[in-house]
């Protein structure tokens, strides 16, 4: 089955607004675990926005489950990462002004570079997993620079799944199918919901885990988290 990885930044934008702990992030992330989450995400972006770098440091004590950190790979989210040693690290390709991530990485273009971070990734026993586009032809760039897995960057599919969800996967399912061929683990996220995630995980059932965040905590408002999580975990059976 496919794994959720619940990603709690939206939760630390809510206690960043009013400059206190509530909600508090560890707290939130502990009931995700015991709500049913197979794991945990946090996205740490430079001007420390919603997830900080002392939360990484705080959350690293208590995950129980898996826990991914993603994040453009310049030297302090390196040296995070390797402070911290998560089961996982998702680079992306977002500069520092982004608002959320927007596109995968150039691996034709970056390929020497992830290597680089992947091999030092690597020894420090870190899993490594690239953020890609949907295509064919950034899949072998992908393999070579030794990640473990590739996370599709789903937002495209979002975008399209209701106009013509057929159409929408197709491209999907091609760069997975290459992807498993060439040895590579397969995650998923962005913009993924209650109305898109079954198609995407029926149609390509060796993702691994997805990590849904935006939506969730959205859905997490009107059905309270524990009820979210269990819909969610629904859509992965």
């Amino acid at each position: 089955m496919t794994r959720l990885s619940v990603n709690i930044n939206k939760v630390a934008t809510l206690r960043n607004a009013r400059g206190a702990n509530n909600p508090d992030v560890v707290k939130v992330a502990k009931d995700c675990e015991v709500f049913g989450a197979q794991g945990i995400t946090v996205h740490p972006r430079p001007d420390e926005r919603h997830i900080r770098h002392s939360d990484v440091l705080e959350l690293s004590k208590i995950v129980t489950t898996e826990f991914n950190i993603e994040g453009y790979p310049d030297r302090r989210f390196i040296d995070l990462v390797k402070a911290v040693k998560p089961a996982q690290a998702t680079l992306v390709p977002d500069p520092p002004e982004a608002i959320t991530s927007n596109t995968g990485w150039d691996t034709l273009k970056h390929q020497a570079f992830l290597a680089e971070v992947s091999a030092e990734l690597h020894a420090a026993g870190v899993r490594v997993s690239i953020f890609l586009n949907p295509d064919v032809k950034l899949v072998d760039a992908a393999a070579k620079s030794g990640a473990d897995r590739i996370e599709l960057y789903t937002e495209p599919y979002a975008t399209h799944y209701h106009s013509n969800r057929e159409k929408a996967i197709a491209s999907y399912i091609e760069t997975a199918q290459l992807a498993k061929s060439a040895g590579l683990g397969i995650n998923a996220g962005h913009d993924l919901d209650l109305h898109n995630l079954a198609y995407l995980v029926r149609q390509i059932p060796a993702i691994d885990e997805v990590s849904i965040g935006h939506a969730l905590i959205c859905d997490a408002l009107y059905y309270g988290l524990e009820n979210t999580i269990q819909m969610y975990l629904r859509q992965l059976t």
